[in-house]
């Protein structure tokens, strides 16, 4: 199933610098110069969704990284199930002092908050600052049937006929994915061609669904001491403000919730409010 023909062809990437880390050569999109932060995508997504975020922080005096998760074009793709948690995580931890640096701002949407999750339980002395964008601590989260049903892709995306279902009809599932889990707003065609091109590499959408084949109980205990912002959508399809305040709990140092304008994606819908929070957390560069 997973050889079948796709029904876009791949557009190689450009514009973006190979960075050797964690044993993989990682796409990432760099600009500005100044302190690190990394801004790590989620699914079902590519760097790009970081367009209208990166620009307002490289005019605060940020370096801003984006990198492409592991396996998803143009990354590297590693052995087939090497995308447990604990590779995205130190994949991040491992990508500061490939950049440069010595520690860095780590911000992740939905996947790549997991990841930063687990690089602060991993590194925190690698991380000034930590930003879980719609996914609050993992050990945090309380299981109901509302969070069960609207999580129910995470047993759809392991079954053997996943990325067969997902690409059909042009990859009409991440249109669903994003209208379920953001309510309400009307998302234009052009939000996920970036995505679509993405997957449509060899192997690339085997490898994001990966993360769902490989996904366990949460791994880390004991809690994160980085200074933490957890920011949470009002109108999330799956989560409620009380999931995300429960990360207060697993963190030993500064910990701010923010519910923000939008549902799971929203630093996409309503960047503005996302965009303030953020440089308001993380401060003036120079101090950084």
């Amino acid at each position: 199933l997973y050889t079948r023909p796709m029904t876009r062809t791949y557009v190689p990437e450009t514009g973006w610098t190979p960075v050797r880390a964690n044993g993989l050569t990682h796409a990432v999109l760099l600009s500005g110069e100044g302190p690190l932060v990394i801004l790590q995508h989620g699914f079902p997504d590519t760097a790009h969704t970081w367009s209208e975020v990166a620009p307002p922080l490289v005019a605060a005096g940020y370096r801003v990284a984006r990198p492409f998760g592991r396996g998803i074009a143009p990354s590297e793709l590693p052995e087939r199930d090497a995308y447990h948690v604990l590779d995205l995580g130190r994949d991040l931890v491992e990508l500061i002092p490939a950049l440069g640096a010595d520690k860095a701002v780590i911000v992740g949407h939905d996947w790549g908050a997991a990841a930063a999750w687990a690089a602060g339980h991993l590194a925190p002395e690698r991380i000034s600052k930590l930003v879980a964008v719609a996914i609050p601590h993992v050990a945090s989260i309380k299981v109901d049937l509302g969070v069960a049903f609207g999580s129910r892709h995470f047993l759809n995306n392991k079954v053997p006929w996943a990325a067969w279902r997902f690409r059909r009809n042009d990859f009409a599932e991440i249109r669903r994915m994003y209208e379920r889990w953001s309510p309400g707003y009307a998302w234009p065609d052009s939000e996920f061609e970036a995505t679509k091109n993405a997957y449509s590499a060899p192997g690339s959408l085997d490898a994001v669904l990966g993360y769902y084949r490989r996904l366990g109980l949460w791994p880390l205990r004991g809690r994160v001491s980085c200074d933490t912002l957890v920011i949470g959508g009002m109108t999330d399809g799956v989560l409620t403000a009380d999931q995300f305040e429960r990360s207060r709990r697993r963190v030993t140092g500064r910990c701010d919730v923010r519910m923000l304008p939008g549902g799971h994606f929203l630093h996409r819908e309503h960047p503005e409010p996302f965009i303030e929070a953020l440089l308001e957390f993380l401060g003036p560069a120079e101090n950084a």
